[in-house]
């Protein structure tokens, strides 16, 4: 029995690949949640300036576009995802071994995240 026909009928492989697809499910839902809290708290400042008459609409405006990047983010995640996990079992299918390269999904949410973590950091010190 060759690496690439046990490979293909190991359980685990398949076990694997659904554990790794059910985590970037819940990435992509995390990222959606956080993005509808982060466009609403907009909504939520908005209404605390007509009590306190201050502040400006900035601040609704970027938890808005900030919050539906994230939705998006989630969204290009999620779709993403669930199309490297039909080639996965598709090519486990096959006999064949996924490729154990880097996530470029992975990579790239990463990346995003962390702009906008700095874009946010610079928001809350620019508007203390």
């Amino acid at each position: 029995m060759t690496e690439s026909s046990s490979a293909a009928q190991n359980p685990q492989s398949y076990l694997a690949a659904e554990r790794t697809f059910l985590a970037w499910i819940r990435t992509g839902l995390a990222l959606m949640g956080f993005g509808f809290v982060v466009a609403r708290f907009g909504l939520f400042l908005r209404e605390a300036q007509r009590f306190i008459h201050a502040g400006s609409a900035e601040s609704s405006v970027f938890s808005l576009w900030s919050g539906t990047g994230l939705v998006l983010l989630g969204v290009v995640v999620l779709v993403v995802s669930v199309v490297r996990y039909r080639d996965n079992i598709l090519r486990l299918q096959r006999g064949d071994i996924p490729q154990t390269s880097p996530s470029r999904v992975a990579m790239g949410t990463a990346v995003v995240l962390a702009v906008l973590g700095l874009a946010i950091a610079g928001y809350l010190l620019y508007f203390r």
